[in-house]
């Protein structure tokens, strides 16, 4: 009686709870797989998908074993599901790469952009006419762990400004790293100014 309680909690309940965690284990790897390839990381992307697909392997195979357990079936499927959220946790709480803001302001956004300029963020702005008349586009790009504070810096001069945030794959890392290095050395020099 005992052994085969043991063998119904190691096939209803141990083996469904492996299976579980192996598949949020995966997807979440594969989530940042594909991120990394999106985002041009040669190096890391191989490395990520050797191990998502080794713990794949591991839990199907573990799946074909045992066809009849239908709560394996069931932990497949909610792993996989916990494993997007969780990769795009993950993803979001990396920020890696770089995001282009484009502002489009009716009001002068000359304070905007000095302030942002004066963070030391890559800023150009153009003059341009929209359906309402004169408008100013502003073109920041920044590192995505730091659009937050940027969209503050926006809301705070202008919150009727119409903004987007876009993705970038490539940047010309000379310059954005001199706009960075000056933020860096403006920030050392006086800790207290945000």
């Amino acid at each position: 009686m005992t052994e085969l309680l043991n063998k119904e909690v190691v096939a209803y309940v141990m083996l469904p709870l492996f299976i579980f965690l192996a598949r949020i284990i995966d997807v979440s790897l594969g989530t940042l797989r594909i991120i990394f390839v999106t985002k041009g990381m040669k190096r890391v992307a191989p490395f990520v998908g050797f191990f998502e697909i080794l713990i794949w392997l591991l839990a199907i195979s573990r799946i074909m074993q045992d066809l009849d357990n239908w709560v394996s079936y069931i932990a497949y499927a909610a792993g996989f599901a916990t494993g997007n959220f969780v990769g795009m946790y993950i993803e979001e709480r990396l920020a890696i790469g770089h995001e282009m803001i484009r502002v489009i302001t009716r009001k002068d956004a000359t304070a905007l952009i000095d302030d942002l300029r004066g963070g030391g963020y890559g800023v150009t702005s153009v003059s341009a006419r929209g359906i309402e008349g004169d408008v100013a586009v502003i073109y920041i790009i920044a590192k995505r762990s730091m659009i937050k504070n940027v969209l503050d810096k926006i809301n705070h001069f202008n919150p009727h400004a119409l903004y987007t945030v876009e993705a970038i794959k490539y940047v010309n890392r000379e310059i954005f790293y001199r706009a960075e290095e000056e933020r860096h050395s403006r920030s050392m020099k006086n800790p207290l100014k945000k």
